[in-house]
């Protein structure tokens, strides 16, 4: 029997590495003999450094880099198994969890630090570089990335732009004579889960910025200064990016890395499926487990179980989603290649007490699944 464990981390509580570990303990509670590959993913978000690193036997690398407020921070990035490839978390360096919620302040906020790890990657001579841009705490459009690796921006006075998103309003000309000239060869995968354009309604300020600490006066003060942003790269890059659907991702990091590099913008968990090869791990399985913190309607929309077991359903393998909770209308998934779905919580929990367990309830919960899953062997 063989059976490929492949979970997304729960979020807050555990990794997707983690979660994996558990869950193979479970399953040898019942099938001891059965051989198990795991291959912990994610989806561009927190742990896709880890996920991959383990899953090609790579390492992962300390760097020290500039925070979102300009602070200095130790972030990380990973190597993968092949030796050529780095994979970059932007919230690993620009990340919101990094500022203290008294101190969020996306006019200030910088993806710097998120530059430092890219130029890292290439200082090595890596010119493929896998990117996820989830957890921003930045508004910046990836000016401060692009700062990082020698791009320089201009106010009209020819004096050099600060940090932070606001100062985009004053924005009237870049220099990128001094930017990397490695990044024209390398090859740059952006991990991104969202079709937001870089303004407007569904624009990087309007949706996201009030969770990074902006009022509506300050949402409307980074759209204005996002929108001078774009019409000045466009001169300086010759590339119309601004309303391309994730152009908004990360506080307009997407749009950056459209406008300063070769990046192409593709759904996360399908870079980190492609990256592991789980079609050729899957193919010959009987069996796939995946699972994710919560899973509700929005996970039916190319979330990391989804991804899953759409390859899984390519080679008629079934998929079960096991899951910290169960949320509305999460039976979509059934429609999405999901073939059952279940909460690891086995009476009332409270959410604390779901979170300091969760490793022994995913072990438990996949237990009970192999027990099901053995007496369906026995049916006649």
């Amino acid at each position: 029997m063989r059976i490929v464990v492949a979970p997304d981390s729960y979020k807050g509580s555990l990794s997707a590495v983690a979660v994996a570990a558990a869950m193979e303990q479970g399953i040898l509670a019942v099938f001891p003999s059965a051989k198990i590959h795991k291959v912990p993913i994610a989806d561009g978000g927190e742990g896709t450094v880890e996920a991959l690193v383990t899953a090609t036997n790579g390492h992962i690398i300390q760097q020290d880099v500039l925070g979102p407020l300009g602070e200095p921070q130790k972030a990380y990035w990973g190597l993968l198994g092949d030796g050529k490839t780095a994979v970059i978390e932007m919230a690993a360096a620009s990340g919101l969890p990094l500022v203290p919620k008294a101190k969020r302040n996306p006019r200030l906020a910088t993806t710097f630090g998120t530059g430092q790890l890219m130029k890292a990657a290439l200082d090595q001579g890596i010119l493929k570089i896998i990117i996820g841009i989830g957890g921003s705490a930045t508004n910046d459009g990836g000016v401060g990335m692009a700062q990082a690796l020698g791009a320089k921006f201009y106010d009209e006075s020819g004096n050099e732009l600060p940090y932070g998103g606001a100062a985009l309003a004053k924005l009237a000309s870049i220099d990128l004579s001094g930017l990397d000239i490695r990044l024209k060869a390398a090859s740059i995968l952006v991990a991104c889960d969202v079709d937001n354009p870089l303004c407007g309604p569904q624009g990087a300020s309007a949706v996201y910025g009030p969770q990074k600490g902006a009022t509506p006066e300050i949402v409307a003060e980074l759209d204005a200064a996002l929108r001078q942003f774009a019409v000045v790269a466009k001169t300086a890059t010759n590339k119309d990016v601004a309303d391309l659907p994730g152009a908004g991702a990360a506080g307009g990091l997407g749009a950056g890395l459209l406008f300063f590099t070769n990046a192409q913008l593709r759904p996360g968990v399908e870079i980190v499926l492609e990256t592991t090869g789980f079609a050729d791990i899957v193919k010959e399985a009987c069996l796939v487990i995946t699972g994710e913190g919560n899973t509700d309607f929005q996970t039916a929309f190319g979330k990391a179980p989804v991804g899953v077991a759409k390859i899984a359903r390519q080679f008629a393998v079934p998929t079960v989603c096991l899951s910290g909770g169960l949320g509305k209308d999460h039976e979509q998934v059934l429609q999405h290649g999901i073939d059952g779905v279940m909460s690891i919580v086995p009476h009332p929990m409270s959410l604390e007490e779901c979170i300091n367990s969760a490793a022994a309830l995913i072990e438990a919960a996949t237990a009970r699944l192999c027990r099901l899953i053995s007496i369906g062997i026995t049916l006649k």
